[in-house]
């Protein structure tokens, strides 16, 4: 049986990796060859993803793949969605690729809902109203007369401009599309809807591939310089999420999941959008998934917020891993607090444990003081608004009960909050693969080249090649009534 060799580039919010996946037609395991940091970068005021050095860590991934004698099949990315840069009609960067969080869309959907209701947006895209999306960052640059904007030929979002750097090839694929507030999810093309609206530039945009198409070839030059061959470069489930769901170990369609980081992503997945005023109102979002699948889910604050505190704790010389941060959770007193993690004064960078202090004193509870008690108010606060979402889906949108919730992506890896999460819904949990992503995006290389049949057979492979962790509910009554607590500040 051949053996096939897929790098898997995998771009998170603060770092990035190249990964080995050798794939037997029955199992794969995953090598690390490249880690390196993503930090964006504060210019002139701006939020930017330094995109240059990105693109030279990805060429050092494969001098490492060269030096070792590697013969790859295939090469796949993701990245996180809605960012992008934007090339003259020369193939030239004209803009360093924005970072999500900055301030320049602050904002801006209230003055988008004046030019087209928000009803109106949501029809015509299903997407949830986050004020990152990229109709938003487009708008901000339309409204500040940005000359770079002017000058784009072309609209290229981070993992098309990166596989654009490796082959030359412009071209957009499906799932990180979906991500933009641009796309009708129902034709799962651009929106005349939106792009006449808004008056912007479609003729920036290109043509819309499917994941799973071959996008082209590594660039000669690119494979002479790293000293390997000019291997095929697929787009894969581009957008992190979509490589995350693709790679959940479920065995029948009645299921959920959170892919977990940096945010959790947390939905199921359906056939047909949903577009409807309950889904609208919920801030849920139809997004592109692989193989002709919709991702109905939510976007939840997440780790970010553990994230923001570590960061501040270590600045005032508090410095303590992520595991110790849950051991003196798992030490603090259960409930002191209950919070709402969608919050926006959680959003933005800052002094986060203050924020959450802040927000306790204004809803009139007991602050928590210490390093454990805020960071099991936030890991409790994960569970809760967990059950809150998956209760609005099932009422409001699927109209049946989810069976099991599984839980990919990094946030899979900690064992407190995947226990918490089993006892606020009061279900079966599973947890892992912790590498879902790159997962992923290894075996939809492998999909592309008809090593892997569809996505039952992708998803049998994951199962087959790494374990999965049961977490069963504990201690319901004690949740029940911390989550009656928890609906008070949803009103």
């Amino acid at each position: 049986m051949k053996q096939w060799n897929f790098l898997g580039y995998d771009f998170g919010a603060s770092n990035g990796r190249a990964m080995l996946g050798t794939f037997d037609g029955e199992k794969i395991e995953l090598k690390e060859i490249h880690r390196f940091p993503n930090d964006p970068v504060e210019i002139a005021g701006r939020f930017v993803w330094d995109v240059q050095r990105l693109f030279f860590e990805m060429k050092q991934a494969l001098v490492k793949i060269g030096k070792a004698g590697i013969h790859l099949d295939a090469i796949g990315i993701d990245t996180w969605g809605v960012d992008f840069g934007l090339l003259d009609k020369n193939g030239n960067l004209v803009s360093v690729p924005v970072h999500y969080r900055d301030a320049r869309t602050d904002g801006m959907m209230e003055k988008c809902f004046q030019i087209l209701p928000k009803e109106k947006i949501f029809e015509a895209t299903g997407l949830a109203f986050m004020q990152f999306n990229t109709l938003y960052q487009l708008m901000s640059m339309k409204m500040a007369d940005d000359p770079a904007l002017k000058i784009a030929d072309k609209l290229l979002f981070m993992p098309d401009l990166l596989a654009y750097f490796l082959t030359g090839k412009a071209a957009t694929e499906y799932t990180d599309a979906s991500t933009s507030q641009l796309v009708d999810p129902r034709t799962r093309n651009w929106s005349d809807a939106i792009f006449e609206a808004f008056d912007l530039p479609k003729n920036i945009m290109t043509e819309i591939q499917p994941a799973g198409t071959v996008r082209g070839t590594l660039l000669p030059e690119i494979a002479r310089e790293c000293g390997v061959e000019e291997i095929p470069v697929i787009a894969v489930g581009s957008h992190d999420t979509a490589s995350a769901v693709a790679a959940v170990p479920a065995q029948d369609a009645d299921f959920a999941y959170i892919s977990s980081g940096t945010w959790s992503l947390l939905g199921a997945e359906i056939t047909t959008p949903l577009c409807d005023k309950a889904v609208m109102d919920a801030n849920y979002t139809n997004e592109g998934g692989v193989c002709g699948t919709i991702r109905l889910l939510k976007n939840i604050m997440g780790l970010w917020i553990i994230q923001e505190c570590k960061r501040e704790w270590d600045r005032r010389g508090d410095i303590l891993s992520f595991p110790q941060l849950v051991e003196l959770a798992s030490q603090a007193p259960a409930f002191k607090a209950v919070i709402d993690v969608d919050d926006q004064r959680f959003y933005a960078p800052g002094d986060m444990p203050e924020r959450i202090r802040e927000y306790c004193r204004e809803t009139n509870q007991p602050v928590p003081e210490t390093i454990g008690e805020i960071s099991r108010v936030v890991y409790e606060g994960l569970a809760l608004k967990y059950r809150w979402a998956i209760e609005r889906m099932e009422q409001d949108m699927l109209k049946k009960p989810v069976k099991v919730l599984h839980i990919v992506g990094g946030g899979s890896k900690n064992a407190m909050l995947n226990q918490f999460t089993a006892n606020a819904l009061g279900r079966p949990v599973l947890a892992g693969p912790g590498e879902g992503t790159v997962i992923g995006n290894l075996l939809m290389q492998g999909m592309a080249l008809g090593a892997v049949s569809d996505l039952w057979q992708l998803r049998k492979v994951v199962e087959k090649s790494f374990p999965t962790d049961r977490f069963l509910p504990e201690n319901t009554d004690q949740w029940d009534a911390a989550y009656a607590r928890f609906l008070t500040l949803m009103r």
